[in-house]
Formats: structure tokens, sequence, C-alpha cells
């Protein structure tokens, strides 16, 4: 995928990922299915020729026009075909979605739990439609506590390779691109009749956690059950009630839930886990333009803690039921790093002047992640650490969660949205192997790899959705009277300029040295920092510089911007190395 070009002699494609450097020599042509021949600035969609050199830029056929480039739609629509995402679901998996009841009747189900007289709510974002998870915890007796997670039952509807499990197989989660969703499931189910929507009734599958006073694990049930949410809340909605003094029922349940939430949080960090957190931002497009309109930033506050907490006891709880029963499933592993990959990592935070011991020793990886924080390189560093611990995956052997600091650990409150969770319902439902619905390991091994693999192609255009709105923009800031002012963190020095992160913003980009004006700027290699010959004034890794946009290459996806206020001072001869820090 990418944008046709034309020079006097030729037409040519630059493709839309910039891992690709060469263009694409093309013929534009009138294909059946466009109204007119593709024309330069057009996005199209180009299967290449066999490449039989490297030295020389590759040929390739226009297959599909998507329109203008500058069109509303295009960039998101150009990311959907460039990662081969359905737009579309297939009439057979429409026809079954739609034989699907839009209600539940409970008397259809005698069999299940009955708990729709019980106070749950849901707990989501602003926008979201499909909500898969409930809540509710109870104080019992003697100070103990009861958790219960609902999870919407998609395995009560999806069954075993029928057309939509074949098809939720295949796309292998829901993706979440800037201005759409693309489903895993038919909208009939993921925001109808699967959803924990208010005040109707829903099949769930429940797990019920007692916790001693302390919050440990003391015994977990698990049961196929009814349910009728009493309230959906948004987080800012849950965040406010658990901020003020509880005056009713439903703040007064929010305070004891996040009790009990605030005492898993503090044992699980007590134990290992890591705070990998980072805050989101969101970027809000108008729905006609896709003109992006402005950036919110997310943070992970006690609303999100609070879910993450119950989700995170609900899939280890699971995980350990089907490990101890032998079951065969599916689990979510994210394997022990590379000691050398740490050793890096170790030197890459020593350069910005944090003390670093033995990070294969998991307290003084945490204590460096707890040092971090609050400082503007935060984000920064923590990304490096991202990119030296081994990716989470789905495997059949349950190799605990590193990052979590978890033995047992697993998928399990979400199956609206992702393949696994349907499968560990699944085994759940049938672990004591009655049902007959059981995969075998070979089929799930099999299972597990695609939907490790289409995880990452989710990820991946989720990623590059958001950043393309984030530079268009920046983009629209060039234009402005009054362009906004970042606040931005030195994260690597170059001989052509220095690369920043923007914490605000979580974008990176670069402040190339010609656009120093105040100096002439020599670089300093060994150091890994600019000196200005005259004033001799430092620029180094972990510097905090105010800066503005200068241009956005929209081919290459890449921003430079350009300070706009001193930085601050670090020293005032370029031979004495300011001590930034002392741990």
């Amino acid at each position: 995928v990418g944008t046709l070009q034309q020079t006097r002699n030729f037409f040519y494609v630059v493709p839309d990922d910039p891992r690709m450097v060469h263009n694409v020599y093309v013929q534009p042509r009138l294909l059946p299915s466009a109204p007119r021949p593709p024309q330069p600035n057009d996005k199209v969609v180009v299967r290449l020729e066999p490449w039989e050199s490297r030295h020389v830029n590759p040929e390739g056929e226009i297959i599909e026009l998507l329109g203008r480039s500058s069109d509303p739609g295009i960039d998101m629509l150009s990311i959907i075909r460039k990662n081969n995402l359905p737009l579309e679901f297939p009439a057979a998996v429409l026809a079954e979605a739609d034989a699907i009841p839009e209600t539940v009747d409970p008397d259809r189900y005698p069999d299940r739990e009955d708990l729709r007289k019980m106070f749950i709510v849901t707990i989501d974002p602003d926008d979201a439609r499909d909500f898969d998870d409930a809540i509710n915890v109870e104080r019992l007796p003697g100070g103990e506590w009861e958790l219960g997670v609902h999870i919407a039952d998609v395995s009560a509807y999806v069954t075993p390779r029928s057309a939509l499990d074949r098809e939720a197989l295949k796309r292998g989660n829901s993706v979440y691109l800037v201005d759409r969703v693309i489903p895993m499931l038919p909208e009939r189910l993921s925001n109808g009749v699967c959803s924990l929507n208010p005040n109707v009734v829903r099949l769930t599958h429940s797990v019920f956690i007692r916790f001693a006073k302390n919050g440990t694990p003391q015994s977990a049930r698990f049961a196929r059950t009814l349910i009728q949410s009493a309230r959906r809340l948004t987080y800012k909605e849950a965040y406010a009630l658990m901020k003020k003094p509880a005056h009713d029922e439903l703040a007064k349940r929010l305070h004891t839930a996040w009790e009990l939430a605030s005492l898993l949080r503090r044992r699980r960090f007590a134990r290992g886990s890591l705070d990998l957190d980072f805050p989101e931002v969101k970027v809000v497009v108008d729905k006609t333009t896709g003109r992006p309109l402005r950036l919110e930033r997310i943070e992970n506050d006690e609303s999100h803690q609070l879910v993450e907490e119950f989700m995170l006891a609900a899939n280890e709880a699971v995980a350990s039921e089907l490990k101890n029963r032998l079951v065969p499933t599916i689990y979510r592993v994210h394997e022990t790093p590379d000691p050398d990959k740490l050793s890096e990592y170790r030197d890459f935070v020593m350069s910005y002047g944090f003390q670093a011991g033995d990070l294969t020793n998991r307290p003084e990886l945490q204590r460096l992640l707890e040092s971090f924080r609050g400082k503007p390189e935060e984000q920064a560093l923590k990304i490096g650490l991202l990119k030296s611990l081994k990716r989470a995956r789905y495997a059949i052997q349950p190799l605990g969660h590193f990052g979590l600091s978890k033995n047992n650990y697993t998928h399990f409150t979400s199956p609206i949205r992702r393949y696994a969770d349907l499968v560990v319902h699944r085994t759940l439902a049938d672990r004591d192997g009655k049902r007959g619905v059981r995969r075998g390991a070979g089929e799930l091994a099999g299972v597990a790899e695609h939907i490790s693999a289409t995880e990452r192609v989710a990820a991946e255009a989720e990623n590059e959705s958001v950043k393309m709105k984030k530079l268009e923009f920046l983009q629209l800031q060039l234009s402005e009277k009054n362009p906004q002012v970042f606040r931005a963190v030195v994260i690597e020095v170059r001989n052509y300029g220095l690369l920043i992160e923007l914490p605000d913003v979580l974008l990176t980009g670069l402040v190339h040295v010609s656009s120093l004006q105040d100096d002439f700027y020599v670089f300093d290699g060994p150091r890994r920092r600019l000196i200005g010959r005259q004033s001799k004034r430092i620029l180094a890794v972990g510097d905090v510089l105010n800066v503005v946009v200068a241009r956005i290459d929209v081919f290459k996806r890449q921003a430079d911007f350009a300070i706009v206020s001193d930085p601050p001072p670090r020293a005032k001869e370029a031979g004495t190395r300011a001590r930034r820090r002392s741990r």
C-alpha cells in the first residue's frame, strides 16, 4: 500500500511502510472496480513482481485504487489493506449471528446460577460498546472478601467449528483503530446479546474468589450464571465516585471494591510484579472528516487499577484451575528475559544518570522502575525495558508470566474480542471432559501460534493508526499562529541531532542539528552529546526541552521539531560533566 507519484517519464508508488526503502515502479491502468484510472497522490494497493535484485527498484502492478490520499478515511483504509484486515463478515457468519435471539430468556437456562438480584456493575471506557466483564465485591463476616468476576459467555453462542467460530479464529481478535473497531464477532453478538449491557439479562461465566483479610486468595469457584448488570459506569464516573465520600449504595460498593483491589495491587508488587503501565494518549477525531481534534491523555488511575486487579485475579484463578486439572488449554505466557538484553538495558539507563545493579535480580529491576517514577524520562526508559523483554504470547504450556510474576496465567476476561479467551471458556466449562468439546494439544498449539500472530498484526495496525493521527494533529500545528509548545526529553544524541520523546504525546521525533541556531554544535560521540562551540552549552541524553513542530514527513511518518527556549543548564564548560542524579 502506498501513494502514487509521477515524474516526467514514469510513475512510481511510495510505500506507506517506512521499512520499505525502495519506491515501486508501476504503470497505471483502469481497474474494473475503479471509476477512473489511478492518478498522482492516489492511495493504491500494489502487487509486487518478482524482485531479483535489491540494487534496483522493484516493479509492481496496481490492483486496487483506494482513493485520494487526502480523502477522509483513506489513511485508515490503507492501514486496513496493508495488514489484510477484514471489513465484512461472510454471509454464512452473519446468517448464524442473525439466528441467535437478541434477548435472553432465563427460563431456558434452569441449570445456571441466577445472580440477577446481585448488585453487579460494569466499568469501561466512555466510548466502549462491547462490555465483556462485570464485577461485584462482598465483605464477609470476619473481614474476608468475596470477589465476583462475571464474563460474557460467548461460548454459549459460538459453538466449535461453526461458521462464527471459524471466522473468529481466523480474525483472532478485534482490532481497535482510531476511527473504528474491526470486531472479532458480528455486531449482533459483540454489541448485542453477548455485551453485558445494563438492565438486561445476560449469560455469563463467573469466577468467585475468596480472599483473606490481607488479600491472600483462599479459594475459587466457577459457575455458568445469569446476571443483570445494575449500572454501566465509565472509568471517569467510577473514579469520581471513588474520590468522594460514599453516600449511596453504588459509591459504597465502589469504595469496598477499591479496598480489596488496592490490597491485591500491593500484594502483587510485593511478589515481584513489574510496574510497566503507561498512560494512554487518545486521539479524538471528527467522525465525519476523520480530522484529529485533540489529544487526550488517559492516566492509569484507581478506576483502571480496580478493574485491572480483578481481571488479573480471575485470569490467574482460571489458569490455576485448568493446570491443576491437567486440562489442555491456552495460557498467556511471558518468558524470562535474556540476561544479555538486560545487561544492554542496564548500560542504557546508566547513560541517563540512573544507577542500576544486576537486573536479573527482580527486586533490583523493581527498584530501578520505581526510581523512574515521575521523572521526565520515565516513558522512554520503560519503553526501553519493554524492548529488552520477550514478547508475551499464547502457548499450551503454563510457562508463567514474568512481567506479572505469576506462575499460572491465562486470558479469560475478554471473549468478545479475543479468541484465546473463548477457547479458555470452553475448556473451563468442560474441565471434567463430559461435554466433548475439547481440542487436542496439537490443535491447540496451532491455535495459540495463529492468535499470537493475529495479535501482533492488530497491535501494529492499532499503533500505526494512532501514530498517523498524532502526526496529522502535529501537522495542523504548522498552520497555527501560536503553535503548541511541547515538553520533550532527549533520549539519544546523534551527529545529525537530538532524538526526543514527547511524554505528553507519547511520540518520538528529531531536533535536527541544523535547527540549532544559537550556536554551532559539535558532536561528542563517546559521551553522546552536542557541545556549542562558542557557548560550551551541552545537549545530552535526559535533557528536558521545550519544542514546537518544525516539519512533518508524511511518507516517512517522521516529525521534526525546533527548540523554542533554552534547555536547562548542564555545565559551564564542556569538560565538566554535570552530575545529574545520585542514586
